[in-house]
């Protein structure tokens, strides 16, 4: 068995994934990524051979108690949530809610299947023996799937993951579940709403990433640009990715423009995640350093010109995830950009968060030239123009009830629509949300991907416009305004709003 594990320097696509595949050609082109080694498909082939996936269920969707007692296992540290979506999985307009519900139950038999059965003695054997040859550090555990990372469709946060895993039996467990992660409702739903080629079941298949795990101290997002000369746009925050990426937190927004000019929109940074032992924590940011700038001009110019050299390699514009450890920064994957950011709305609509602007102005007095101001977004620009700003805002005119209340956020997702307004704050409000429903939430989870099948647009409170939400979002062409502050308390429920995610902005149109 062991063929079925191949060193990340050696990872191509065709039999690796596209995650791993850029992971390889990033090593071999001699760029900083974290070691490890790859479970190939032809592993999940071999695992999965005899379970005979392709036939219906019988039984319905039902995760069930073992389900969650694994999520709570303390040795696997699950970057995305466990999916409960009850009720919410019914059918968008114009679908066939039968035939949804016979998806998600072959799903869960299929899902079943996978986690009922243990890891062949063998693959456990060359795993063992693979980490052991790392030095059994810390490691993460990451999908690496056929339809995954692909220049039409990135599955962004749609299977699993997981950090801090620690010790042979611990990885297998990950690797079985990110195996069974390809039939979880929220992937399937993700490839149910990406078109008749990403529903193939048949072309379906998991290879797995095992790299060592990195205690970051920043972490983040950075999406480079089309045009060689236009603006890479990074996101950071304190901590672990996850806040970041799973838009648990707003974070810092740059701008580097071609001529080297950076623009900063500093967020109040509330939380971080870490690693204690094989547990992932969240904590609070102390206080002085929640509006303190996550990584300084310089470090902000020499992302943006890894972004080229990493665009240079896997070829055309990039989504980039990357951390710093020790004043070092690494890669911890790299995608094809399938949907870029709107632009960012002009200085005079933010409000919340400090806009920074650094380098040298151009002959008119703006940095490298025109285009919104502050929150990230347009990458295809070169710059913006005017003064200080803010981001995010604490809610415009209008009382707390909402009444006529206009709040202004980062743009998202592009596109204006008008529906009801549904409070979202957790699984246990997935039951209520109909087709056409505004999710208006704290932040929105990748496992809710479901709910964007019929959910018309999407407001909420934390979150960048780099996470996979976000990204999520721009794909299925919903608009999405994000880090409006007290959205979910500002706005009422069964009230109709309009949200444009172009411009950035929350209408309450009906009191």
């Amino acid at each position: 068995m062991e063929w079925v594990i191949v060193p990340l320097t050696g990872a191509v696509a065709d039999t690796c994934g596209g995650k791993a595949g850029a992971l390889g050609a990033l090593l071999r082109a001699g760029l900083p990524v974290p070691d490890g080694f790859v479970v190939t498909f032809a592993a999940y082939r071999a695992a999965v051979r005899d379970l005979h996936l392709g036939r219906p269920a019988t039984g319905p969707d039902d995760p069930g108690p073992e389900r969650q007692e694994k999520a709570d296992d303390p040795g696997l540290a699950r970057q995305e949530k466990p999916d409960d979506l009850g009720a919410a999985w019914r059918a968008k307009p114009g679908d066939s809610g039968t035939a949804w519900w016979e998806k998600l139950d072959h799903s869960g038999a299929a899902r079943r299947a996978i986690e009922g059965r243990p890891v062949h003695a063998a693959l456990a054997g060359a795993l063992g023996r693979a980490l052991a040859e790392l030095g059994d550090p810390p490691v993460a555990v990451r999908s690496s799937a056929s339809n995954e990372d692909t220049a039409h469709a990135s599955a962004a946060g749609q299977h699993e993951s997981f950090l801090a895993v620690r010790g042979a039996d611990a990885v297998a467990d990950a690797v079985r579940d990110c195996w069974a992660s390809l039939f979880s409702p929220r992937a399937i739903g993700y490839r149910d709403a990406s078109g008749p080629g990403a529903r193939r079941s048949g072309d379906l298949a998991m290879a797995v990433i095992v790299q060592r795990h990195l205690d970051a101290e920043v972490s983040g997002v950075m999406f480079t640009p089309a045009d060689p000369d236009g603006v890479t746009g990074i996101e950071a925050s304190w901590g672990l990715g996850p806040s970041v990426v799973e838009g648990t937190v707003t974070p810092d927004a740059y701008r580097v423009a071609g001529d080297g000019s950076v623009t900063r929109t500093i967020a109040d940074k509330r939380t971080r995640l870490d690693r204690r032992g094989t547990r992932l924590v969240t904590r609070d940011v102390p206080a002085p350093a929640r509006r303190r700038p996550a990584i300084d001009d310089a470090s902000a110019m020499r992302l943006a010109e890894l972004g080229r050299e990493i665009a240079a390699v896997l070829g055309g514009p990039q989504d980039i995830e990357w951390a710093i450890v020790g004043g070092r920064t690494w890669i911890l994957q790299a995608r094809p950009v399938t949907a870029e950011p709107p632009p960012p709305p002009p200085a005079a609509a933010l409000d919340g968060a400090t806009v920074i602007l650094t380098g040298t102005p151009s002959a008119s007095g703006t940095l490298g030239g025109s285009g919104g101001s502050g929150a990230l977004g347009g990458l295809g620009t070169s710059g913006i123009s005017g003064g200080s700003g803010t981001l995010g805002g604490s809610g415009g005119s209008g009382g707390s009830d909402g009444s006529g209340a206009v709040l202004a956020g980062t743009p998202g997702s592009r596109g204006s629509v008008t529906g009801t307004a549904r409070i979202v704050r957790g699984p246990g409000d997935f039951a209520r949300v109909r087709p056409g429903d505004i999710l208006v939430c704290p932040f929105t989870d990748p496992a809710w991907t479901p709910l964007l099948r019929i959910a018309a647009g999407v407001v909420t409170e934390t979150g960048g416009v780099l996470s996979h939400a976000a990204i999520v979002a721009r794909e299925h062409a919903i608009p999405a305004v994000l880090g409006v502050p007290d959205a979910t308390r500002k706005l009422r429920e069964d009230s109709v709003i309009t949200v444009d995610g172009t411009t950035g902005t929350v209408t309450a149109t009906d009191a």
